[in-house]
């Protein structure tokens, strides 16, 4: 194929120029238009970003916060045990009976005419 010249000539009226002074109004607003669009949609995703970003922070501290918490709650109803089993020593300590008793066995005390044997713990050897 060959390549065809431009044939018509260009007329240099009035009208002519304004419609070509239109024309590059036109291409000038559209260009404008872009430009805005593209710095809208950067600072959009700029600003999407960053709230993603801190949305996502939060979520992760909530969840280290949530996981602490839970370990505190486990924390406390073992201190909580812990003290129901010291408060019941303590009601046992007051009583006599009981401090005597401990003593005989783990300190081998005795009765009035009592005998203690201490027997060793280890299995005979026949």
């Amino acid at each position: 194929m060959s390549t065809k010249k431009k044939t018509v000539t260009r007329l240099d009226s009035n009208y002519m120029q304004q419609y070509d002074a239109y024309i590059e109004r036109q291409k000038r607003k559209k260009q404008r238009l872009i430009r805005r669009l593209v710095l809208f949609s950067i600072v959009a995703a700029i600003v999407i970003g960053g709230l993603s970003s801190y949305h996502i922070k939060q979520r992760v501290l909530q969840a280290e916060k949530l996981e602490q918490y839970e370990q505190l709650q486990d924390e406390l109803e073992a201190l909580k045990v812990e003290e129901a089993n010291l408060t019941e020593e303590i009601e046992l300590l007051n009583d006599e009976e009981y401090v005597l008793d401990i003593a005989r066995t783990n300190y081998f005390f005795s009765k009035k005419g009592e005998l203690i044997f201490k027997i060793p713990n280890e299995d005979p050897s026949y």
